[in-house]
């Protein structure tokens, strides 16, 4: 099994230039087969998620090119509606796909799809919307079909504030007759970006960002170029590398608005974090302060996407931090490998109570998702001596050259194939 080799316990320095938005990337891509058309997607990272985005437009019939950081999506051919159940059992946001073909063709047909493991995760609100536009759903075989002669407009009240759904909804929303309300929409930064590119297609969308979505469907589509906006969980995760570890870091082209209660929380610690234009720039002297109570909720409340890596970097904080995870019932998959590090750890049901300790020690761990990898690899990087790291695969699902970008900082990691440290 394929491992990273850390030797940690020293500071990081230096700067880093932050990557496009995985989870805005994913549902941008899917948006491609609404209209067959040519698409120049910008600042997009080379992520495995996204090539296996790329994977699923090409069994469509579309074609998929990369040249640095841009892509060309060609969607002209696109002709099949079916999504290959090994490809969406490889990603969850495959079920994006749904409201696309829906859209233009009429049908679609999946099955469950993939991703981390982190509890229950049903597609039944991204089914319930489509349905509310008209369409059909039809289990049959491990498959789901679903088929609409004619989307039409609607006004669909959300559940819960699903990202997938929601995005999901205003997919199919775009190719309706009529206009679809939202309500109880997720208001994450990725969703407007996502309605961006759909608005540069020419689709006409308002309310992105806040509780209620307003697309009026129908409008003619067409080609687009769009930039795909900063990562602020990777923008997080570096933050909170050298919020752990101690040190200063300098971000660019990122955008500290999208994630101020993570920098709320880093400053209560103690760290230093300034935004200058485009630049986040955070300075860490060690030891941090415990943060008493974080928990996580939909945009704008904290990510649950950075509630691993905040717990890592509060491992040696003085004081305690209660953690209460309200989105996924099994997002603590993290702990039970930071504890071999020797972190100070209780979890109970939702919650889990950190307490700081002085030191760290070198150990072998594995993360079983992305955000739980990173996790890991972050307390690796406070610990004097070689750990070792294991299920770094995760890694590279979200990350776009995380290990190279922590070694710009100083940090001493290596696969345990070639490994080689100086002396």
């Amino acid at each position: 099994m394929e491992a990273l080799v850390i030797r940690g316990g020293s500071p990081l320095y230096g700067t880093v230039e932050i990557n496009g938005a995985k989870n805005a990337a994913l549902p941008i891509l899917a948006a491609t087969v609404l209209h067959g058309g040519v698409y120049l997607l910008q600042n997009c990272p080379d992520i495995t998620d996204v090539a296996m985005a790329a994977e699923i437009i090409e069994a469509l019939g579309g074609r998929v090119r990369r040249a640095g950081k841009t892509l060309t999506v060609d969607t002209r051919e696109v002709s099949a509606w079916t999504v290959p159940a090994e490809l969406m059992a490889r990603m969850r946001a495959s079920v994006l796909f749904l409201g696309p073909l829906l859209g233009r063709f009429g049908r679609a047909v999946l099955t469950a799809p993939g991703g981390c493991p982190l509890g229950k995760r049903p597609i039944d609100l991204h089914l319930d919307a489509v349905t509310q536009m008209g369409a059909v759903v039809t289990l049959q075989e491990g498959e789901i079909l679903c088929e609409a002669s004619a989307l039409h407009g609607c006004t669909m009240d959300l559940l819960f504030p699903s990202v997938g759904a929601t995005e999901n909804a205003m997919l199919a929303a775009t190719a309706c007759r009529g206009t679809v309300v939202i309500r109880n929409a997720a208001r994450e930064p990725e969703i407007s970006d996502l309605a961006g590119f759909l608005c540069a297609m020419g689709a006409e969308i308002c309310g992105a960002g806040t509780g209620t979505v307003t697309v009026t469907g129908g409008r003619p589509l067409g080609d687009a170029v769009y930039r795909v906006l900063p990562d602020r969980i990777e923008t997080a995760t570096y933050l909170c590398a050298v919020a752990g570890c101690g040190g200063s870091i300098t971000l660019t082209h990122t955008d500290g608005s999208l994630l101020l209660p993570v920098l709320e929380v880093l400053s209560n610690a103690g760290c230093r974090v300034e935004q200058q234009g485009d630049c986040l720039k955070l300075q860490a002297q060690l030891p941090l302060r415990a943060s008493g109570s974080i928990e996580t909720a939909p945009y704008p409340g904290f990510p649950t996407d950075a509630q691993a890596l905040m717990m890592a970097a509060l491992l040696r904080a003085e004081g305690s931090t209660r953690f209460s995870e309200t989105i996924f019932e099994r997002r603590f998959s993290h702990v039970e490998q930071l504890r071999r590090f020797g972190a100070e750890i209780e979890t109970a049901g939702p919650t889990a109570l950190v307490r700081g300790v002085r030191w760290l020690h070198p150990a072998e761990a594995a993360g079983s998702d992305l955000r739980a990898a990173a996790a890991v690899l972050l307390a690796a990087l406070q610990a004097p001596g070689i750990s070792r790291i294991y299920g770094i695969k995760h890694l590279h699902r979200g990350y776009d050259n995380l290990e190279g970008g922590l070694r710009s900082l100083g940090a001493e990691i290596a696969r345990e194939y070639d490994w080689k440290f100086p002396a």
